[in-house]
């Protein structure tokens, strides 16, 4: 990268990435994400034939669950939150740092070898219903942080990095991701009109199948209008939404060609869940919050008050800080390791991988978040995005029940 500079500019590069090198304290910390997969490795070939209640096995089956919402929350708690924004020359350096970038393509085939070990300890080995389901349910967190390494590649601008995200998005079948969060979710987010935003008082069992049928929507409608323009129909070869489901075709293929039909089960319970844990976090980044509309009907510009953010350092390790969530759409393309904290963007109580359990119990949820959301806007519940429903008078007793009990806790 630095052979066509001249010497004096060279210098001046290699200088800020040695700088660079010196100055971040959780350079090697990140590989704390692609090191996830190969735990997974270790786990899955654990696993061994059982007739009776095996508890290293049920661990071992289980580990991926146990690791997302015991062991993460826990370190969270101990290690604290970082809210520090790196120095000026830090922040240029690690900037363009390919090393950050080969972190996030690392995961990718790590966690293919993963989900293809996964697989075949499910179709192959003599397991109790209960660790097949959980053998399945931990290889679906592994894709659905799949994901979120895709999100962080499906924002460069060249074919490679746009092709791993495709790639990457396969095992959850959730191709359509990269399209309509990218041109859907980023243009429309914190308002009624995108599928991604959740609203005050909606469930997240409401939320998850207006998000994953109006994502999908969303997606073949913008495809189409990418295409239309290009003067191509939808079942052109140059249909990004067609590559990606193709992609995830063949993987399937080849996954049922080395297990046989035994492995369906395996393969539809793990893109579920990896998806539906995509839409967990969904739900969490921008539930209630609104852009306002001006004088003239049109939504003012994205702002830091538009996301719920949280400094937990050990998710954010995990998750390429995808919890600085109010930086990553003021600025699409800007690389994980320099995202910056905003003091006047919401806070969680706690980070992502804490808040998901709590998303899956609606009244735990509204309990903890309506309060927030509705200090946030100061009261004006006129500013929220609401829900089209109030909450059943059973669900706001049960709401009021659990908010008193967290009050009287502190």
């Amino acid at each position: 990268m630095t052979t066509n500079l001249q010497p004096e500019h060279r210098y001046q590069v290699i200088k800020a990435a040695s700088y660079a090198q010196s100055q971040d304290p959780k350079r090697k910390l990140w590989l704390l994400s692609p090191l996830a997969p190969i735990i997974g490795w270790a786990m899955y070939l654990g696993v061994k034939d059982q007739q009776g209640f095996d508890l290293k096995n049920t661990i071992a089956a289980w580990s991926g669950s146990l690791f997302t919402y015991g062991f993460i929350p826990a370190l969270d708690v101990v290690i604290g939150k970082d809210s520090d924004n790196l120095p000026e020359p830090v922040f240029k350096a690690l900037q363009t740092d390919a090393y950050y970038q080969k972190i996030a393509h690392a995961f990718i085939p790590l966690n293919y070898i993963a989900l293809f070990i996964a697989a075949h300890q499910f179709t192959h080995r003599q397991l109790p219903w209960y660790n097949k389901l959980g053998l399945a349910i931990t290889t679906g967190i592994g894709s659905g942080i799949a994901i979120n390494t895709a999100h962080e590649l499906g924002h460069k601008n060249d074919k490679l990095n746009r092709t791993l995200a495709r790639v990457s998005l396969a095992p959850s079948a959730y191709g359509h991701f990269a399209i309509e969060h990218n041109y859907g979710h980023h243009r429309w987010v914190a308002t009624p009109e995108d599928p991604a935003s959740s609203r005050y008082n909606e469930s997240f069992w409401q939320f998850l199948p207006r998000t994953v049928i109006g994502g999908l929507r969303s997606a073949i409608a913008i495809e189409r209008r990418r295409l239309a323009r290009r003067n191509k129909g939808f079942w052109h070869k140059d249909n990004e939404l067609l590559q990606g489901w193709a992609i995830t075709a063949g993987l399937y293929a080849a996954l049922y060609q080395l297990n046989g039909k035994k492995v369906l089960p395996f393969i539809a319970i793990q893109a579920l869940y990896g998806f539906s844990l995509l839409e967990s976090v969904n739900y969490l980044e921008h539930y209630g919050l609104l852009r306002q509309k001006d004088s003239q009907g049109r939504y003012e510009p994205t702002r830091p008050e538009h996301s719920w953010n949280s400094n937990n350092t050990v998710t954010n390790l995990f998750l390429y800080q995808l919890q600085r969530h109010s930086d990553h759409h003021a600025h699409p393309n800007r690389p994980y390791q320099v995202l910056r904290h905003f003091d006047e963007s919401p806070q969680l109580p706690s980070g992502y991988a804490s808040m998901i359990v709590p998303a899956y119990i609606p009244p735990l949820w509204f309990a903890i978040m309506n309060k927030r959301v509705v200090a946030h806007y100061k009261g004006d519940m006129s500013k929220i995005n609401k829900h089209d429903k109030p909450l059943s008078p059973r669900m706001q007793k049960a709401t009021n029940l659990i908010r008193k009990g967290l009050d009287w806790l502190g």
